[in-house]
């Protein structure tokens, strides 16, 4: 793993506790979802999971994701604990205002499921399938061609040689966690880039 990933980083966690997996409603997705969204609460489910903080402690987190993808994320996930990669927190997004993506992201809140669209674009995001995970995403930003840069706080981080936790790069034992898996970094796009993604179609 790179310095950036663990610097700062020093106590031990203490012992993980097993994921837990529960059925989710349309109630408890708050703003995240609604009745056009093109996958039901049926087909979602909310994994809490635990993950190291930046503080070197081991911390509960929560991610709402397709059923589909419940064993990968709780195995990429325990993946990410044991090599130590740090996650400064994991909370759903109902709990921004208005399931604002772009608060969660100033709050480099690693997150999953949220009813919205593409960046500029009517179609859906794979976040609203459940199927994609953004990680630690004020550090790891979007940014396309034309300058749209998500979150808007971030432009810092455009520089890939800060060392700062939890910054992932490509050849980073984290994003092989995921990649070797069959899921997609954008990372690894040209426009536009979004080193906090990934994905699994």
């Amino acid at each position: 793993m790179s310095k950036s990933q663990t610097s700062a980083v020093s106590p031990e966690p203490s012992a993980a506790q097993p994921a837990t997996v529960h059925p989710v409603t349309a109630t408890e997705l708050g703003t995240t979802w609604r009745p056009e969204c093109p996958v039901a609460p049926k087909s979602l489910r909310r994994i809490d999971i635990d993950y190291l903080g930046f503080d070197g402690g081991t911390h509960r987190g929560q991610l709402v994701v397709n059923e589909d993808v419940v064993d990968d994320v709780i195995a990429i996930f325990d993946d990410l604990l044991r090599l130590r990669y740090p996650i400064e927190k994991m909370q759903t997004v109902e709990n921004y205002p208005g399931a604002e993506d772009e608060l969660s992201m100033r709050d480099n809140n690693t997150s999953a499921f949220n009813c919205r669209p593409l960046p500029g674009s009517a179609a859906w995001s794979l976040h609203a399938y459940g199927r994609a995970i953004d990680i630690n995403p004020l550090v790891n930003p979007y940014v396309d061609a034309a300058g749209d840069l998500q979150p808007k706080t971030s432009q810092r981080y455009l520089d890939r040689t800060r060392d700062d936790l939890g910054l992932l790069h490509a050849g980073d034992a984290a994003v092989w966690v995921f990649t070797d898996r069959g899921w997609r970094w954008g990372g690894n796009w040209r426009n536009p880039i979004d080193y906090q993604h990934f994905e699994r179609p």
